[in-house]
């Protein structure tokens, strides 16, 4: 009996020794949120199939959702605590979750970070800030977008002009090309000669007020539009591009990034790098040509200052309401995807702004990465509050009764200038 006895506690004390070892981990289940993107889609599934290899009590559930609609299918979820694990959107529509403290801060450990530091130091200067708050970070960036002029020579050509001498670099160029390289049948456009991509007016149109001098609010976020004069010329200028002034172009069109990708319904459009994969997936005979090219964002010849295209990030964050050991697998699943920089940048054309990923051989070796760095490094975030995007709506009301309702642009500006301060005022 003092034998048997001995012998249960050593097999006990064996046990005890062996700590966690001998107990199983937790089985978790994790839901991955995204926008579709069918090139990246390939590739996430593959590295989540190796993740989970190597991490099998981890199931992983991957869901796209269309660019348009994803936005507003997370924020409702959030709204009925129902948010996924993980999940994905241009960060001017994610801040709101941080500042509603629905984002859990990055895992340090789970992401095999010594510190705070040593994480954001792999990456380009600035680019974190807009996730970074109280000395926490809220996410890490699956890709950095950036816009510049992607240009059809063919169409040039076929106009009588030289792609190489005549791509523009004002925006009185855009205009001037566009009104050579138009084609309507009647009032109807059938060939664009430029168009802006029209839902993302904090992305693209605010840098054009900026180069003139205005500003979206002043330094400290209190005060809405600054310089009403810079204002007042920008939507004149939204104006005169309408389907009421030279009718060159129109929010009522198929995106510009879209039809540009056929090769013959528009001449230049504004993208980021991943267009180079758009291009490729949609039209490879068109991409294989070398009938395309990109040049930097376009300045008015009146500036003030220099203003390239403001960068905008899709932060992978994780959602704070899920279970601790969840939020860490989540980390840790993030941190697999985003450690294969070079793969999305070859397979799926999209940059992690990662310093050394900018220094790599792949990333020089894309066409006209030279023109997406180069203005990246001269560009700022866009726009990014609790209230980013209601305050793109108040964008998009004033641009487009401009240019598609005939309001005057001293007037759509008094409406703009009154609702933003309300906005900035309820923000307070």
């Amino acid at each position: 009996m003092k034998t048997a006895k001995r012998l249960l506690a050593g097999l006990a004390a064996l046990l005890l020794s062996q700590g966690p070892a001998f107990a199983a981990d937790p089985k978790i289940e994790l839901n991955l949120w995204t926008h579709e993107d069918p090139a990246r889609s390939v590739l996430e599934k593959k590295l989540i199939q190796e993740f989970q290899a190597s991490n099998p009590n981890v199931t992983v559930n991957y869901v796209t959702y269309p660019s348009g609609k994803i936005k507003d299918i997370v924020v409702t979820a959030f709204a009925a605590n129902e948010g996924p694990d993980i999940f994905n959107l241009e960060i001017q529509d994610e801040y709101p979750l941080i500042a509603n403290g629905r984002v859990a801060p990055v895992d340090l450990k789970a992401v095999g970070a010594a510190n705070l530091g040593a994480l954001t130091s792999q990456y380009s200067p600035g680019i974190l800030a807009p996730v970074t708050e109280g000395g926490k970070l809220y996410g890490l960036p699956l890709e950095v977008t950036n816009w510049a002029i992607f240009l059809n020579k063919k169409i040039f050509r076929d106009a009588g002009l030289n792609p190489e001498k005549d791509s523009p670099k004002t925006w009185e160029d855009v205009v001037t090309l566009s009104e050579k390289l138009v084609v309507r049948d009647g009032d109807i456009i059938k060939r664009r000669g430029f168009d802006f991509r029209y839902p993302y007016y904090l992305t693209q149109l605010v840098p054009m007020v900026e180069q003139m001098g205005g500003a979206l609010t002043s330094p400290d976020g209190r005060k809405a539009i600054v310089n009403d004069e810079a204002w007042i010329k920008f939507l004149t200028f939204m104006r005169d591009f309408g389907p009421y002034g030279k009718n060159l172009g129109s929010p009522t069109y198929t995106p510009a990034r879209n039809a540009f990708n056929g090769g013959k319904d528009i001449a230049m459009a504004e993208s980021g790098l991943y267009q180079e994969a758009r291009i490729l997936a949609a039209n490879p005979e068109f991409y294989n040509s070398g009938d395309w090219m990109v040049v930097p964002y376009p300045q008015f010849k009146s500036a003030k200052k220099k203003v390239t295209g403001n960068f905008y990030g899709h932060f992978y964050m994780v959602n704070a309401q899920k279970p601790t050991a969840s939020q860490a697998a989540a980390w840790k699943l993030v941190a697999f995807l985003l450690s294969h920089s070079e793969d999305y940048l070859r397979e799926v054309k999209i940059v992690q702004p990662l310093k050394k990923l900018l220094d790599s051989k792949t990333f020089k070796e894309m066409p006209y990465s030279d023109v997406f760095r180069k203005d990246l490094e001269a560009s700022h975030s866009v726009y990014y509050a609790e209230n980013s995007p209601k305050v793109n709506d108040l964008l998009k009301v004033a641009v487009e009764t401009v240019m598609l309702a005939k309001v005057d642009p001293k007037q759509a500006l008094e409406t703009l200038k009154r609702n933003l301060q309300a906005a900035l005022d309820d923000q307070q």
